[in-house]
């Protein structure tokens, strides 16, 4: 009897050992790092993609934080339209995307996670740097700048931060580095 209670403890502790090895090595599969595809014009859609192992049975967050400026035409009270000055600092914005533990298939996962950064229709003059206050910015050109998507597992804790960062801006698909 004593020997069925050491084998099953020994399982058990086998059992343990294995699922912590299993969440303790996650890694990007070869050709899976991270990009991110960015589209639009005065709205900008981000969709940050890749591909895990290594992973454990828990939830996974993806968090896709964005963040840019926008530059806006000058219009006077009578409608004329002139370039503005300024570049008017749009975000952080965070779109977080939960994932559950279940669609994890032998520590595997390719994902895809979306994020965003939209600018005001409107602005003050002040703020667009118009030559008048009593102007308004308007017709907005959004430019992203930076990228971070921030990987947990389980939930809480950070096992991946990847960014990508350009002062000018950045376009098309994107490589993050992580």
């Amino acid at each position: 009897m004593r020997f069925v209670r050491f084998a099953a403890l020994a399982l058990l502790a086998v059992g343990f050992s294995t699922s912590t090895a299993l969440a303790s090595s996650p890694h990007f599969k070869h050709g899976g790092e991270p990009t991110c595809t960015i589209t639009g014009t005065t709205s900008k859609s981000i969709s940050c993609s890749g591909a895990l192992s290594g992973l454990g049975g828990e939830d996974l967050g993806l968090f896709v934080t964005t963040s840019g400026f926008a530059v806006y035409q000058c219009q006077n009270n009578g409608g004329q339209v002139a370039p503005g000055q300024n570049r008017v600092l749009e975000g952080p914005t965070t779109t977080p995307t939960i994932i559950s533990g279940n669609a994890i298939k032998n520590g595997n996962l390719a994902f895809t996670a979306p994020g965003g950064l939209s600018a005001a229709t409107t602005v003050s003059g002040t703020a667009a740097g118009c030559p008048n206050p009593t102007w308004t910015g308007v017709n907005p050109t959004l430019t992203v700048t930076n990228i971070t998507l921030r990987i947990e597992q389980p939930l809480g804790t950070t096992i991946f931060t990847c960014t990508a960062s350009n002062p000018n801006g950045l376009s098309g698909t994107v490589a993050l580095t992580c």
